[in-house]
């Protein structure tokens, strides 16, 4: 099945558009229609979006964050090899690419989303590598990027994960308002907001841009100038 019908079985009458975002270069990606049926959403169409939560039709708001701060920063990825955890729609790994990485895995459980990646990747005109397995990805990775994975604290148990794979992790967040997890600090704050626009309250717009590095680095980890 195509990602439409996908949308559509979920989301009775919603459809993919083209959205353009707020980004330099402009990134566009395929995103849930703003003007989507919310109204009109029975109890069963309502559990059957919590049970498939399409993740993927949305540009959260970290993630926005984190492409327009690798897009005004590219020192941070490139000539790098980038892994983009949890990529969703492909926006952080799509900046990545645009910056100037060198090679730029996407990984996502969701097998739509890795096709929405590679359908907006497309669009973009960036190639990217793609994978189901965060595990599986073989070889050194210079820096692991992370956005919008903390909605659930279970999620939390990762961090250690991610500072253990990669020279240097960046990690954009908007939900953990008392982020401090060892071997991380923060390095920038943002206001956005998802696209479409959920109209989230104003601390779910205040997202944060954390560093981390592996706990076997010395000292503090080098910022790309």
């Amino acid at each position: 099945m195509s990602l439409s019908n996908n949308l559509s079985a979920v989301i009775p009458g919603a459809r993919l558009e083209l959205t353009p975002l707020p980004t330099d270069p402009v990134i566009a990606l395929r995103l849930l229609n703003a003007d989507y049926p919310q109204g009109e959403l029975g109890p069963g169409q309502v559990q059957q979006i919590m049970n498939n939560p399409l993740y993927w039709v949305f540009c959260w708001a970290s993630g926005l964050v984190l492409a327009r701060w690798l897009l005004d920063n590219p020192a941070w990825v490139r000539g790098k090899r980038v892994l983009d955890f949890g990529c969703g729609s492909g926006v952080v790994a799509i900046a990545a690419a645009l910056a100037g990485a060198r090679e730029v895995v996407a990984c996502d459980i969701d097998p739509d989303a890795l096709m929405a990646t590679a359908e907006n990747a497309a669009f973009n005109r960036v190639d990217l590598q793609l994978t189901d397995d965060f595990y599986r990805v073989e070889g050194e990775v210079d820096l692991l990027l992370v956005a919008d994975v903390l909605y659930d604290r279970g999620n939390l148990v990762w961090l250690e994960a991610f500072r253990e794979r990669a020279s240097q992790v960046l990690l954009a967040d908007s939900r953990v308002k008392d982020f401090n997890a060892p071997g991380y600090r923060q390095l920038a704050a943002r206001d956005a907001h998802t696209m479409p626009d959920l109209d989230e309250s104003a601390e779910f717009r205040d997202v944060r841009i954390y560093l981390g590095a592996p706990s076997t680095a010395s000292g503090a980890s080098p910022v790309p100038t």
